[in-house]
This record gives structure tokens, sequence and C-alpha cells, in this order.
């Protein structure tokens, strides 16, 4: 019953705003605009925290040393403050002593590393634990270098685990407000940040797709997640 009101009440009122809107508010500019540019930030978050995370994950399960996992106490530290903190703290630095990333998608998607890093680390490291260190092993004895064993092999086992880490992130970027409206360049405009903008205007049946989009584009990730995880699971 919760779960009904929880889900039923906000998708009804949701629809109702579109109806009203009627098809006119589908064919605004700035709507697929938004949409355009929140794939590409959402892609580019997945990819580059993913893609950073990688030795991160590999040497806290090869070489679990203290260091390593102070490392990735520091990432959870991190991520664990609002993102209005981070977000101030690095305009704060950029304006002091990186001026020409101030307000870049530098500067942005440094943010998102910061911010989302766990979500990716945690699925990564736990692809990861599930390859024998025995393969890569056998992989360098017959020729391969540490990195191409690393990735033919480790990373190929691992792979259904990064995947379900660059969604997370992916889901992240998507819904990400307060660190995109302070440090994204100027023009830039996403679902989340033009759904802030019509609402804060009370201009809900404007805003009534960019909500209906941001569903639209959480839910073919959020089943494969599921999928995913009844797979894990044995279901």
């Amino acid at each position: 019953m919760l779960i009904v009101l929880a889900l039923g009440v906000p998708l009804i009122v949701l629809c109702r705003w579109i109806w009203l809107g009627g098809v006119q508010n589908w064919m605004s500019a700035d709507l697929w605009h938004s949409l355009r540019q929140t794939l590409m930030l959402g892609v580019g978050g997945a990819l580059l925290t993913t893609a950073c995370v990688i030795p991160i994950a590999w040497l806290g399960i090869r070489y679990p040393h203290r260091i390593f996992r102070m490392l990735e106490g520091c990432i959870y530290i991190t991520s664990s403050l609002p993102g209005i903190v981070t977000a101030l703290a690095l305009v704060t630095v950029t304006i002091h002593y990186a001026r020409p990333i101030y307000q870049t998608e530098i500067t942005l998607f440094l943010a998102y590393l910061l911010m989302f890093m766990p979500r990716a680390l945690i699925n990564l490291r736990a692809g990861i634990a599930q390859a024998p260190v025995e393969l890569e092993n056998v992989a360098r004895s017959l020729g391969s270098t540490p990195a191409k064993a690393l990735w033919s092999v480790t990373m190929r086992l691992a792979a259904p685990g990064a995947a379900a880490g660059a969604a997370l992130v992916f889901l992240g970027v998507s819904n990400e407000l307060t660190a995109t409206l302070l440090l994204s360049p100027l023009g830039t405009r996403t679902l989340s940040t033009g759904f802030w903008a019509l609402t804060s205007e009370i201009d809900y049946v404007a805003a009534a797709p960019y909500a209906m989009l941001m569903i639209l584009i959480s839910l073919p990730l959020t089943a494969i997640l599921y999928m995913q995880s009844k797979k894990i699971a044995g279901l």
C-alpha cells in the first residue's frame, strides 16, 4: 500500500500536469536541449568516475594495505558531504588557484567524481573480488603485461560490477542539481536544472515534461540493476 501511494500519487499528479500542458509542452527546444545535455553529462560522468576507481578498487583488493583503506575512507567521507558543500569548495579553489577552469566542464566533472565515486567503487570492488588473482598470474606467465592481464582477465570478469556502478553514477548525475547549478558553464541546462527553474516560477505545467523525461531515462537502468541484483542473489 505504501509503495502504491509513494509511486502512484506523484505519477498521477505528474500525468495530470502533462495532460493540461498538451502536445505543445513537448515542442519546446529547451526541453530537448536539456535532455541532450543531461545525457552527455551523465554518460561522461559515469565513464570518468568508473575509469578513475579501477586502480583504487584493484589495489584495495589485491593489496589491502592501510594506505588504500584510508584512501577509500576519504572517498566515502567526501561523497557523504552535501552537494552544496562540495560545489562551494570547488568554487573557492578554482577562483583562487585555478581560475581558467572555473565554471567549465572540468570543474563540473570533478564535482561529479567526488560526489559519486563510491557508487562505482563499491560495485567494481565486488566484481574484482570475484575474479581470482590466479587468473591474472596465469595471464602474466603467458606473456601478458600486468596492465593487459588486468584489462583482459580481471576487468572482463568484473564488467557487470563496473556496468552497475556506471549506471548508478549516471542516475546520480542525471538528477543532480546543486553542483550543476553552481559549477556548470553558462548556458548549461539539464533536466534537473530546467525542472527547478520552472517550478521556482510555479509553472508546474511546463515543468512536468522535464520530470517525466528524468523518470523515463532512469527506468531502463533501474530495470537492469534490478535484474542484475536478482541474478547475483540467485533468484
